[in-house]
């Protein structure tokens, strides 16, 4: 597979694409342009914080005897400045595409942009990086799940609404769910490298309760959706792969099998998005 694949970590795509379609869906009729921008924003900004990630965390040498995906820098297969700028060419991508969507609807969304820039690149970059203090779950909360649902749906209406809050929800959830298995995969040898991430604050245990938490959380979220159209009912047919993946956590999974598990929870997302998105347009 083509390294630069690799690197954008193309399984980690779904959790950029499924609140785009959640807010989106939100609206009574679509602007395709808008969402399609949306999407390239959201898309953007995820494959530039992958690239981010690799370049920084493979100059500090925290990626040594990972785990998890291929890393770039680590491994070798391409050098910490030639990532760095992929990074920042999936930067000017999303720069471009939020420009434009804001000229179609408002020029504060520039400042939203540049706010989720900074932070996508302060997740690992920079002297004092907030992922190595534990805050990347809050801001995966925030930026892949509150903006970027209510975003996709302001883009639509140019309005924000708690309907759009509500459906932020469960993707914010499971994004956030995605990071910790993430970093429960990696506590011990982040813990080796000072990497202080939430996983390592609170210790393998409460890390596999909080991954539970968030995935009940994500599912009671959405079939609350049902007080905006009933049928959003129909996120409970994904409780079979909601307790599967919990269920095989809480059982002390480590190694490659949280590799599989993260398929599952991203998995779990696109389902549920899909199915918000299909029952609001119902």
């Amino acid at each position: 597979m083509n390294k630069w694949i690799l690197g954008a970590r193309i399984k980690t795509l779904p959790a950029a694409i499924a609140p785009v379609i959640v807010g989106t869906s939100l609206a009574d009729q679509i602007q395709v342009i808008n969402a399609l921008l949306a999407l390239i924003v959201s898309l953007s900004l995820q494959i530039a914080v992958n690239y981010a990630n690799d370049f920084s965390d493979g100059v500090r040498g925290t990626d040594t005897n990972r785990v998890g995906p291929t890393r770039l820098v680590a491994s070798k297969l391409a050098t910490a400045s030639s990532v760095k700028n992929a990074s920042f060419i999936s930067f000017f991508v999303a720069i471009i595409a939020g420009t434009l969507l804001a000229f179609n609807t408002s020029v504060w969304l520039i400042a939203v942009g540049l706010i989720s820039i900074l932070a996508a690149w302060g997740y690992t970059g920079g002297k004092k990086p907030y992922g190595y203090l534990g805050f990347g779950e809050l801001a995966v909360f925030i930026f892949f799940g509150v903006v970027a649902t209510v975003g996709s749906y302001y883009v639509q209406v140019e309005q924000i609404s708690s309907s759009a809050l509500l459906l932020s929800i469960p993707m914010g959830s499971l994004s956030c769910a995605i990071l910790v298995i993430n970093n429960l995969r990696d506590l011990n040898q982040d813990k080796l490298v000072s990497k202080r991430t939430m996983a390592v604050k609170l210790g393998d245990a409460n890390t596999r309760i909080f991954y539970l938490v968030l995935l009940v959380l994500a599912q009671v979220s959405a079939a609350a959706a049902a007080s905006i159209n009933i049928y959003a009912l129909l996120t409970l047919l994904w409780l079979p792969l909601t307790y599967s993946a919990a269920n095989q956590v809480l059982k002390g999974a480590s190694g490659k099998e949280l590799i599989t598990i993260l398929g599952k929870t991203s998995r779990l997302q696109f389902l549920l998005a899909l199915t918000l998105a299909i029952s609001l347009s119902i």
